[in-house]
């Protein structure tokens, strides 16, 4: 199995490659389709391979080409059914912040949302609250509800111990300092019972969408 980020705009997205097949896991920011295929041609990976696109969760920075890579693609798109009207109808939802720097820089961020168009696109299948098995994928692992950055928030956790957050965990400037919970949550208590979960599943390795992987032990202690 081969992992291989891809960095759309400020959101790196993760294309995972096993066996029997491939998926992306997010999409990015808004008009970052060339950038995509850019390095879908550097790694000589063909497109139409990719068969899934998991949102792990519904903010612009995350859905913003994932209409168009699966209109590319064909993949078929998975989200929470607690967001999916996010991409379905365009909306652009901002966390609030957890720390002073998160309320800071989520009025920061605000005052950008209107110069930010997401292309809407068809949600093909809608996440519950439990486990959907990649196996279909001929990827070894599962898609996990982990609430808490965002409401519909989830995680790909593969049986390597791979696991892949999005915004449950943050490890870049200017969101913080050092890998850690993240600066924005609807809930950091549910934050904190979704990692729980996730290292009792055997987490060892944390892929944020936001900088590099980092080990889970991190966030057990």
């Amino acid at each position: 199995m081969q992992i291989y980020p891809v960095k759309l705009g400020v959101c790196r997205c993760y294309l995972i490659q096993g066996e029997g097949g491939m998926i992306l896991i997010d999409g990015g920011s808004p008009k970052k389709v060339k950038a995509f295929l850019a390095a879908l041609e550097k790694l000589s990976l063909n497109p139409a391979e990719i068969k899934l696109i998991t949102l792990t969760h519904g903010h612009w920075d995350h859905i913003g080409s994932a209409g168009v890579i699966k209109n590319v693609t064909g993949a078929e798109i998975a989200m929470h059914r607690e967001e999916k009207e996010w991409l379905e109808k365009s909306l652009k939802p901002i966390p609030p912040g957890v720390t002073v720097w998160g309320r800071v820089l989520g009025r920061i961020l605000a005052m950008s949302l209107p110069w930010i168009d997401i292309p809407a696109a068809e949600v093909d299948i809608v996440l519950e609250d439990r486990e959907f098995p990649l196996s279909g994928y001929g990827i070894p692992g599962r898609i996990l509800p982990t609430p808490g950055h965002s409401r519909g928030s989830v995680s790909v956790l593969l049986e390597t111990g791979d696991a892949f957050v999005g915004d449950l965990a943050m490890n870049a400037f200017p969101l913080c300092l050092r890998p850690g919970l993240p600066i924005f949550a609807e809930d950091i208590q549910k934050v904190r019972e979704s990692w729980k979960r996730l290292l009792d599943e055997g987490a060892k390795t944390v892929y944020p969408a936001h900088w590099n992987p980092f080990p889970a032990d991190v966030i057990r202690k």
